[in-house]
């Protein structure tokens, strides 16, 4: 619109007006609440929510992490030293220092089957001990041997030969090593080459130790454990050693239920024989002994 003024008036000045307009913007914009772009207001919203979750989930502070042989400051130390060994890989545990003279393997699944190589490794090309380990369930019974590794080094390497479907946990540990009890080593009998001795246990018994040796020739054996009728195979070793006497055998079978039976069969020449001890590892005094109903449990 055009503005008219009276005769009287003086029209304003440029400068003037342009000074009101200064005037009113800046009052205008100090009067204003500040607002955020939506990339901003998503980022104030996740670092105001990121302590409220990680106390939610249980988060602990970042203390550092094991992660194959190095330490991670991004998460929390890892409870155990399991490794997840897929089928058809392969994973090798290796101790460079001579003072290592035994390590104990413990192999479990979640309730499949387990199967798999165990070899030491002592030098090139050179394999003293090999064992194959077939477990029909290896949540229940998982399986637990002392390796002996002198004059290092040595490597023991875990290969699952199972299908991908049957992934196993394996744990390698150089301290705290189970022994054999002393009515183990005082237990041994002789078993000639191509013999077998059988060992029926209790329902009671929990676990059984199992200690194998030799004068310091070649060790070749087969240990079976058997649940109930027509010989059902629970658990299997295939055993090699090269030296029975400077690397004997010693594992810890899990014997649950009943009509458990342990089979040490000595798949040597009848010039190699063997001593072997199987003897019961713990046993469960609350196990009733009333008459047992089945093979899998005690009544």
């Amino acid at each position: 619109m055009r503005a008219f003024f009276l005769p009287s008036q003086k029209k304003p000045s440029a400068m003037f007006r342009f000074i009101c307009l200064a005037t009113m913007f800046a009052l205008n914009s100090a009067f204003v609440v500040p607002t955020m772009t939506p990339k901003h207001a998503v980022q104030a919203i996740t670092m105001q929510a990121a302590p409220e979750l990680g106390e939610a989930v249980g988060m602990a502070p970042s203390v550092g992490s094991m992660s194959g042989g190095m330490v991670s400051k991004k998460s929390a130390p890892i409870a155990d030293s399991e490794i997840l060994v897929q089928g058809g890989s392969l994973r090798t545990w290796s101790y460079r220092s001579p003072s290592v003279e035994q390590v104990q393997v413990v192999l479990s699944t979640e309730g499949r089957p387990l199967d798999a190589d165990i070899e030491l490794w002592h030098g090139p090309d050179n394999t003293p001990c090999k064992m194959r380990v077939y477990v029909e369930n290896g949540q229940l019974r998982p399986f637990s041997a002392v390796i002996e590794t002198p004059r290092g080094p040595n490597t023991v390497a875990i290969r699952n030969i199972g299908q991908i479907e049957f992934p196993i946990a394996a744990n390698v540990v150089a301290d705290n090593v189970d022994q054999p009890t002393a009515d183990c080593t005082s237990a041994s009998t002789t078993i000639q080459g191509g013999a077998l001795r059988t060992y029926p246990f209790d329902p009671s018994v929990d676990s059984v130790q199992v200690l194998l040796k030799t004068d310091g020739r070649p060790l070749n054996a087969r240990i079976e454990l058997l649940q109930g009728p027509n010989n059902n195979n629970k658990q299997v070793i295939e055993l090699y050693t090269e030296d029975g006497c400077d690397r004997p055998f010693f594992c810890v079978l899990e014997t649950p239920g009943s009509g458990n039976v342990v089979r040490v069969v000595n798949t040597a020449p009848v010039e190699f024989p063997m001593t072997a001890a199987v003897v019961p590892h713990l046993i469960n005094n609350d196990m009733s002994s009333d008459v047992v109903i089945g093979g899998d449990m005690g009544w």
